[in-house]
């Protein structure tokens, strides 16, 4: 087989569309990564994030949990408590394409966030630049 096969058929291959469709939601990594350093309850998660509602950082939890990135480790204690916790799976997650994303993002964010800004129809708020007539 040829590489150009191999390269077709990995783009349509299922494990790169699940791969890719973690961070297809604005908050499944930022959650993962704020797991990194240990685990940690929902409410301290939630005070830790900025600017993640109730409902956001439930779904993400949840589609982490179904993907075997995180755990959910219920304790029977008073009162209840529940920790989550990142899996090996999410720790080579964190560790391989979201270390390699942030550095890019270190790098590069500025550049970014500047293409942003100048671009027709951005979120900036700007309205976009006069079309020649």
């Amino acid at each position: 087989m040829s590489d150009r096969h191999d390269r077709a058929h990995a783009v349509a291959d299922c494990r790169l569309r699940a791969a890719t469709d973690l961070f297809t939601h604005t908050w499944t990594p930022v959650v993962l990564a704020a797991l990194h350093s240990g685990p940690r309850r929902r409410r301290d998660l939630r005070a830790d994030i900025g600017g993640i509602s109730d409902k956001a950082l439930t779904e993400a939890l949840h589609r982490l949990l179904t993907n075997g990135l995180i755990t959910r480790h219920r304790r029977t204690q008073a009162p209840p408590r529940v920790d989550y916790a990142v899996t090996p799976l999410g720790a080579s997650l964190l560790n391989g394409p979201v270390a390699a994303l942030a550095r890019w993002a270190t790098e590069h964010g500025d550049e970014l966030l500047a293409a942003q800004d100048v671009a027709p129809g951005s979120l900036t708020g700007r309205p976009p630049p006069p079309r020649p007539s």
